[in-house]
């Protein structure tokens, strides 16, 4: 089975990749769990100078990275040059403050020295999706590596050119051989991998079922896994909230890399007082944004990354306007080539929808009508997942309350619930376990070890 890069936006191929076999992927793993002692063992200081240097070459080639991602899966040049921005400041973040986070902890006890200390697991597996092509494979390997474990990534076929530049750029920061090493193969190869002595831990990006049956795997093995999924933020707008922003905000967090964000705001849950005003200033701003291609500076919505994408929101939307939902704007495929879906806005949405229930992975804003405040947390919390929510109000002490009844791993109060590589980003219940960025994710991967000596 050959892998195919495609253009989303022309479905021109760009370029075929031959696969290698699971047998071969399993070398690769074993060459990594080969060099993993070399690289414990090289320091923090040199492990962060490498860091920095990678920093480096994602600066200088930024422009290259962000045509790569428009190519294969659709990603508007503007936010692809801010992704390769954010990998360079994320491997600086972990570059400065890794050292600190990571000095034995010492304990007060009987004995005469307790401490703790925190090192490195081993190779570490990278299985990661084609949304955010660079970051969601820099925020995983940025600590892990840091710590001094080896990674090997498993990036999603959708983005074959993606994945092998981010192998390159670490062979041109100075990596030593087989500490970052990129996998071409199918998901077929996992199961053994994952069960082989030469992984020894696990982290997962995408969906929710893909993640249950990798934990399965990770569990009868006895490994570590870390999972970000799916998610269904609540955009909360209460009758306080400064309208005009939270309209501008709410389409904004929407078209994050075309609404394929799992972080982005999904389901709008309004109050009636200010519910009027806040569609009408949406549908103004959806219907402003510049649709087409995404090499041009001026597209702010490209096409959705891949086929299956455009034909699962159809069906959202139109599972939507079965059950009385109005399109506002927007609401089907723009053109008949390429996997444009046009931004949409959608009223008298009802809780039995699939754009309520489901994961929406695209640039559709489904608007809901709450009588109360307490309706809306209730609403927002209504939902398998819980990986962030929103909440728009002039009172901040209200909305600090709000938020710490989200059922959520992040709540926002007048900002959409997006990563900060500064502070830790992960779920609750069907939006995973674990968490990336922050100094908390120097733990995830790190054998916390406890030494005495008496």
């Amino acid at each position: 089975m050959t892998i195919r890069s495609q253009n989303p936006m022309t479905e021109e191929m760009n370029k075929e990749f031959e696969p290698i076999t699971p047998q071969q992927a399993l070398e690769v793993c074993k060459a990594a769990k080969m060099a993993f002692p070399a690289w414990r063992d090289s320091g923090i200081d040199n492990r962060a100078a490498l860091l920095r240097k990678l920093a480096a070459v994602f600066e200088t080639r930024k422009e290259e990275y962000a045509r790569l991602m428009a190519l294969e899966m659709g990603r508007t040049y503007g936010q692809a040059i801010s992704e390769i921005e954010t990998c360079s400041k994320i491997c600086n973040y972990f570059a400065d403050n890794g050292k600190v986070r990571l000095q034995d902890e010492a304990v007060r006890t009987e004995y005469q020295k307790s401490y703790i200390a925190f090192e490195p697991l081993g190779v570490v597996l990278a299985i990661m999706p084609w949304n955010y092509p660079f970051t969601q494979v820099i925020r995983c390997a940025a600590p892990a590596m840091t710590v001094g474990n080896v990674v090997v990534l498993k990036h999603s076929n959708t983005v074959p050119m993606c994945a092998t530049a981010i192998e390159a750029a670490f062979k041109e920061a100075g990596f030593p051989e087989n500490t970052f090493r990129t996998l071409i193969t199918t998901h077929n190869a996992l199961p053994k991998l994952i069960r082989s002595k030469y992984v020894d831990a696990i982290s997962v990006t995408g969906g929710t079922d893909a993640g249950k049956s990798m934990a399965k795997l990770a569990a009868s093995n006895v490994k570590k896994i870390v999972l970000e999924l799916g998610g269904s933020n609540a955009f909360i707008v209460l009758a306080d909230a400064d309208v005009e922003k939270a309209a501008k905000k709410a389409v904004e967090t929407r078209i994050a890399s075309t609404g394929q964000s799992c972080s982005a705001s999904k389901r709008f849950i309004v109050v009636p007082v200010v519910a009027d005003e806040f569609t009408k200033q949406v549908v103004e701003n959806t219907r402003n944004l510049v649709v087409g291609d995404p090499l041009d500076p001026k597209t702010q919505i490209g096409p959705l990354a891949n086929k299956e994408q455009l034909l699962k929101i159809e069906e959202q939307v139109r599972d939507a306007t079965s059950k009385g939902a109005k399109v506002e704007c927007g609401g089907s495929r723009l053109g008949d080539k390429g996997f444009v879906f046009q931004p949409t806005v959608l009223t008298n949405v009802k809780k039995n929808m699939k754009v309520m229930k489901e994961e929406v992975f695209g640039p559709v804003i489904p608007i809901i009508k709450v009588k109360s405040e307490e309706a809306a947390i209730k609403l927002a919390n209504d939902t398998e997942y819980g990986l962030g929510a929103s909440i728009w109000t002039g009172d901040i002490s209200k909305g600090e309350r709000i938020a710490r009844r989200m059922e959520a791993g992040m709540a926002c109060v007048n900002r959409g619930a997006n990563s900060d590589f500064r502070l830790p980003f992960g779920g609750v219940k069907k939006s995973g376990i674990g968490r990336e960025f922050s100094h908390y994710s120097l733990l995830e991967f790190a054998n916390i070890k406890t030494i005495i000596i008496s």
